[in-house]
């Protein structure tokens, strides 16, 4: 009896299917009896699955049986297989693929070892332990040093640690063409806030600019200490009375730390109430 193949439907596909992919990747199958490809697709599915000894399971779906759950996966022909991993669909294919092909769709789905670590990782640091986290995800990168996720994540838990040096070297180590990515941007600008915000006496800055309304360094400062503590509006406010003063001040200064409060932000709606703010400003 197949350990790593089984049929299902409505009644199982929760269970089966959405429940089961939290473990394991989760491939299913939609076939029917009259499907020729079906017919030579299925047989190696269920082969592959048994070989592969349960780093995936395969779920077969009879499309003309149960066509509520081929319609609510969009299915349009057949043979339709779609990977499911965390309750998501990370992959899919249409028709029968040769055996390599195969092979090569299934072993992009498997979770390395190092995904695994990571995910580990990420359940330590939902639960407060950032330590542990750190440690695992130290783990994942000497089994894969060239993971950049591993280390964009290890970056994350140092800069919620506070060891903000180490955080932005991990950040200063990546390749090119990870540098501009925006998870990257909004953790480099997040890194930058607090190294400027650090060791201020809010205070002192606020009855500087009191006394001298144009005392630019002293607003610059005093937004980045705000921006630092997440009060992210108050911050924005200094920098567009700055803009408002004087836009050109210290080569656009002001202009340029509003669009790394926007990275840092990123989706936050605040990032299209300035944005306006900031057009306005400046015309």
């Amino acid at each position: 009896m197949a350990k790593h193949s089984f049929d299902v439907d409505a009644s199982n596909f929760q269970q089966l299917v959405i429940d089961g992919s939290m473990t394991v990747p989760v491939v299913v199958d939609f076939w029917a009896e009259w499907c020729g490809p079906c017919k030579v697709l299925k047989p190696l599915l269920e082969k592959l699955a048994e070989e592969y000894q349960g780093r995936f399971v395969l779920a077969k779906v009879n499309a003309d049986h149960h066509q509520e759950l081929a319609a609510q996966f969009g299915v349009r022909s057949i043979p339709a297989v779609k990977a499911v991993y965390r309750g998501q669909l990370i992959d899919e294919f249409t028709g029968a693929l040769p055996e390599a092909a195969l092979r090569e769709f299934l072993d992009r789905l498997i979770p390395s070892p190092a995904d695994e670590l990571r995910m580990q990782a990420a359940a330590q640091r939902d639960a407060g332990d950032l330590d542990g986290a750190l440690a695992t995800l130290g783990q994942a990168s000497q089994l894969d040093p060239g993971d950049e996720e591993v280390r964009i994540e290890a970056a994350e838990v140092l800069a919620q640690l506070d060891r903000l040096d180490e955080a932005g070297q991990l950040l200063g180590a990546l390749s090119p063409a990870r540098q501009d990515d925006e998870r990257v941007a909004r953790l480099r600008a997040r890194l930058n806030f607090a190294q400027s915000g650090a060791d201020v006496d809010e205070a002192a800055l606020r009855t500087r600019v009191a006394a001298r309304p144009d005392d630019m360094d002293a607003r610059l400062a005093l937004a980045n200490a705000l921006i630092a503590s997440a009060r992210y509006a108050e911050g924005m406010d200094e920098l567009i009375e700055m803009v408002r003063r004087d836009r050109a001040w210290n080569e656009e200064a002001a202009r340029k730390t509003l669009l790394s409060v926007f990275n840092l932000l990123g989706g936050d709606p605040l990032v299209a109430q300035y944005r306006r703010r900031l057009a306005s400003a400046l015309n």
